[in-house]
């Protein structure tokens, strides 16, 4: 796939200006990109800051990510910055992660992942047996296949159809789009591969990392367990350091930030986006503008009436998870800790029913607990439980906070974790609170659940009906997660790039890069 040409003739910059709408990874992103591009960039963020889902709380005298924990997919930060003219090390310091995850079970047993696919392979030989260990083995390969299979045509294009899908992958890989099995559950996939329950569960928690169930979400999903496998980074200093180098790298190419500025309305013009009105009154005019934002508030009408009409409507059946989550300091004792730890429930059936079909919080919740600091001393920890999406139709009482930390701290202590909680306060965030923090979403995190085949197509793209206005996000193409989200915003840049270069029938735009050459690694934002 050819690389997109980074810039345009300096009498189309100049008559060109960009706003983009929201401070989260894809807006950032997308700012980044359309600046290097040469066209004034303005971001305009209703918080004091930037960061979207990306936040972080005070604990005691610690500041923590309560957002996204884990960082993947290195290669789409050091290729957005490249083609920035940047270098993504001078700005981040990261250090890989040895082990992924450490695991622990309800029913009994702890598995740890790694980054090395043998060690991962004994492990689990000596965890379930040399076939669950052969069956491993068997499904990297697979996870692997489809990965290469997808990221390419489906992950740095514009992919509204199977039809877009088998056009960019071409006709001579039919077979291999054919074998990423996407017609089959996640769950049934891995019952093809393993025996024991427990590495099922495991292996389909990464359903959830796109707020799905594994029940209903297609085996495509099965490419994130090879993603990550491929690379887990530490940031030094959180998460939040992502977003100051992501800040640095848009001031460096001329972007402005306007923070505390609330979005009213997209504006229009002759039929297209000319800019936005403020919740003051003010107007900023624009001849382009990317709204990163969860594309069911604006399809609900949070941008105003034009940009609801250009965007498709998601009902809220269609939401993805939402989740309940605790930061606070404690001491622990009987569990080794690693800085990432899930802490599976005994029926994961039940506990997917109980949310998605029942709208209910799990009985036994599967529980992501985030240490920061060394296990010998006192530590700044973060747990998160799936929820349902139902922050704009029911509000959380202390008493139901308190039954959930209950039932929470009830799966710790008997995957043998127990923890003393200090006196610093604990910082609780529930559907209702990420509600108001994303209006118009219900709390779900991800966009649209991830639920059947055609699920993945049915996500908006960059493009809207409303010429002029673009989307981006964790909740349009290619999907959630922070690196997916800046692919969004790179395929946003990408498609206002296309737009100004010619008149001519629009033909899908795609980011530099092709298939990529570097060692494949994905987004996980952290959930059970």
């Amino acid at each position: 796939m050819p690389s997109m040409q980074l810039s345009l003739p300096g009498r189309a910059c100049s008559e060109e200006r960009a706003i983009v709408v929201g401070a989260g990874a894809g807006g950032l992103a997308a700012a980044l990109s359309l600046a290097a591009a040469g066209i004034a960039v303005t971001v305009v963020e209703r918080r004091d800051g930037a960061g979207g889902k990306l936040r972080q709380a005070r604990i005691g005298d610690s500041m923590i990510d309560i957002g996204p924990t884990v960082f993947t997919m290195r290669w789409v930060f050091d290729e957005l910055f490249h083609a920035a003219g940047l270098e993504f090390s001078d700005f981040l310091a990261l250090d890989p992660a040895g082990v992924l995850a450490r695991h622990a079970w309800v029913a009994g047993g702890e598995l740890d992942l790694y980054s090395s696919l043998e060690q991962s392979a004994a492990a689990i030989g000596r965890f379930a047996g040399a076939a669950d260990a052969r069956g491993y083995l068997a499904f990297a390969a697979r996870a692997r296949a489809i990965y290469d299979t997808l990221e390419g045509p489906f992950m740095r294009r514009a992919c509204a159809s199977p039809v877009d899908l088998i056009r960019a992958a071409g006709l001579h890989r039919l077979a291999d789009l054919w074998r990423i099995t996407p017609f089959t559950s996640l769950w049934r996939a891995l019952g093809r591969h393993f025996r024991d329950p427990r590495l099922r569960q495991l292996f389909g928690r990464y359903a959830t990392y796109c707020g799905s169930s594994p029940f209903a979400a297609p085996a495509t999903l099965m490419l994130v367990a090879h993603v990550e496998r491929e690379g887990v980074w530490l940031v030094r200093g959180g998460m939040q350091r992502l977003v100051d180098a992501l800040c640095r790298a848009c001031r460096q190419r001329g972007v402005e930030f306007r923070f505390g500025a609330t979005v009213d309305a997209v504006e229009t013009r002759h039929g297209r986006a000319s800019g936005v009105r403020l919740a003051d009154g003010d107007s900023v005019a624009a001849t382009r503008v990317v709204l990163n934002a969860d594309s069911a508030a604006v399809s609900a009408g949070s941008f105003g009436m034009p940009a609801a009409r250009a965007v498709p409507r998601i009902a809220a059946a269609q939401r993805s998870l939402s989740a309940m989550t605790w930061a606070f300091r404690a001491r622990s004792e009987g569990f080794a800790l690693e800085h990432h730890n899930v802490f599976f429930s005994s029926d994961y059936r039940r506990e997917f029913a109980e949310i998605f079909a029942h709208a209910r919080m799990p009985q036994e919740p599967t529980v992501y607990l985030c240490a920061h600091g060394s296990g010998d001393a006192e530590q700044s920890l973060f747990c998160l439980i799936n929820a349902p999406p139902d922050g704009d139709t029911h509000t959380y009482s202390a008493a139901e906070i308190d039954t959930c930390a209950r039932r929470m701290t009830t799966v710790l202590n008997r995957c043998g974790l127990r923890l003393t909680r200090t006196a610093s306060a604990t910082v609780a965030t529930t559907p209702t609170d990420f509600e108001r923090l994303f209006p118009n979403t219900g709390g779900a995190l991800y966009g649209p659940a991830s639920h059947g085949f055609m699920a993945s197509f049915r996500r908006p793209q960059a493009r809207t009906h409303l010429p002029g206005l673009y989307l981006a996000g964790g909740s349009v193409h290619p999907g959630p997660g922070v690196p997916m989200a800046v692919l969004s915003g790179r395929l946003a840049a990408a498609s206002v790039l296309a737009d100004l270069r010619s008149t001519a029938p629009w033909r899908p735009a795609a980011i530099a890069g092709g298939t990529s050459t570097h060692r494949a690694t994905t987004a996980s934002p952290g959930s059970p």
